[in-house]
């Protein structure tokens, strides 16, 4: 008992109340956006062009808002714009459960990509902001836990609603945001959380973050390594459940298991994986987490059946592990007090990769029947080791290392 209360004081309350909020509030989201696309599918007719087009609109806003939204929290603080983007995220969803046209659905999935661009990037600005530096990698990896904790239920509670009613998952989803939103509000009043930088210090224009973002070259490779690596990744939310829905009989019950077998995974592999990630440097370990994804997406255009679909989903598993939170962690060293919510919120700029992964996919569904297209994404998503490997030796040189302890 002693030791967990140790290991909770590592950590502000409010950054537990994140990690909490992460886990239902991603839970929520897993049992709605991933089966966007089959939703738009069955109940629309839509072309998988159309439907990687409405999917791919979410990180496209997400990239332009991300930052503003991190900039924003530097200038003004991280509680307005938390809380504004939870109150909007809340509508949007309840939005989608009423929404009767393709076009709602585009400009519905658009607001969600800009509350996502606002929210994320500024709540991990304030946990970094809160915790201790030598608890950061920790805290950053829970926070990735937290996420696949919700994501293990997720899929599998969306795909039994889905069946008895689709428009239903929207709902829980939106309430759940506005009840997050709602918690937060209370214990960020309670800590008195309000601008997190320091008041002696006047805050950079809008113009001078721009400037200082774009002249730090190991951002800029990092933003473009990940812009290929989430290339990748988008396929599991749009083009992964349209390829298993045509070529298997239970293709949407193979696909459910899939994601939370991946959650599960994440869970159970986070902590081992992560301990050997911390002893190199995280771009590093982000390039042998790109070969990995790669070698998963490769693996999933051979999907017939369960074990295959597991062994790709594994494979995939490893490699976000040694991507996502090497990713936190690289901004964050690379990022000052005065300016840590406008890297985090111009990391947001490799959403383009979210964009651009469901149309080309989409576009390649189409035109291949699947094998072919994740075999192109794949060579695609391999490609992000140049840029990573050209940002590695950046940070080499200016002396940045991953944090220790």
């Amino acid at each position: 008992m002693n030791r967990l209360k140790l290991y909770a004081k590592q950590f502000h309350p409010v950054v537990w109340v994140l990690l909490g909020g992460t886990v239902l509030a991603r839970g929520a989201s897993f049992m709605t956006l991933p089966f966007l696309a089959i939703y738009l599918s069955s109940t629309m007719d839509l072309h998988p062009l159309l439907i990687g087009l409405t999917i791919g609109i979410s990180p496209l806003t997400g990239t332009i808002g991300g930052f503003v939204g991190g900039y924003l929290s530097d200038r003004f603080g991280r509680k307005p714009v938390m809380l504004s983007a939870l109150m909007m995220w809340c509508l949007v969803f309840y939005g989608f459960a009423l929404a009767d046209s393709p076009a709602l659905f585009v400009i519905l999935n658009a607001l969600n990509g800009l509350c996502s661009s606002f929210f994320e990037p500024t709540s991990q600005a304030l946990i970094a902001d809160l915790t201790d530096k030598k608890y950061r990698m920790k805290a950053f990896s829970l926070r990735y836990t937290a996420i696949n904790v919700g994501a293990s239920a997720g899929p599998l509670l969306g795909a039994y609603l889905a069946a008895v009613s689709a428009d239903s998952t929207f709902v829980i989803t939106g309430t759940i945001y506005l009840l997050y939103g709602i918690f937060l509000a209370v214990f960020l009043a309670r800590y008195k959380i309000k601008k997190t930088a320091d008041p002696a210090k006047k805050g950079a224009t809008f113009k001078e973050s721009i400037r200082v973002v774009r002249r730090d070259k190991a951002l800029l490779f990092l933003i473009l390594g990940s812009i290929l690596i989430n290339f990748g990744y988008a396929q599991i939310d749009s083009t992964l459940p349209q390829f298993l829905e045509n070529e298997l009989a239970n293709g949407i019950v193979v696909y459910s298991s899939l994601l939370s077998i991946n959650a599960v995974m994440v869970v159970i592999l986070q902590l081992p994986i992560s301990s050997f990630a911390e002893k190199s440097q995280p771009l590093q370990v982000m390039m042998c987490g790109s070969v990995l994804l790669s070698l998963g997406l490769v693996c999933f255009s051979f999907t017939n059946g369960w074990i295959i679909g597991i062994l790709a989903m594994l494979i995939v598993t490893i490699g976000e592990i040694l991507i996502f939170p090497s990713s936190s962690i690289m901004i964050d060293q690379l990022a000052d007090d005065t300016n840590r919510g406008t890297y985090f919120g111009a990391s947001q700029f490799r959403k383009i990769g979210h964009f651009a992964g469901p149309i080309l996919g989409g576009f390649l569904l189409g035109q291949t029947g699947g094998q072919i297209a994740f075999w192109m994404i794949a060579g695609l998503s391999l490609g992000s080791i140049v840029f990573y490997r050209m940002g590695n030796l950046v940070t080499v040189k200016a002396g940045v290392r991953s944090v220790e302890g």
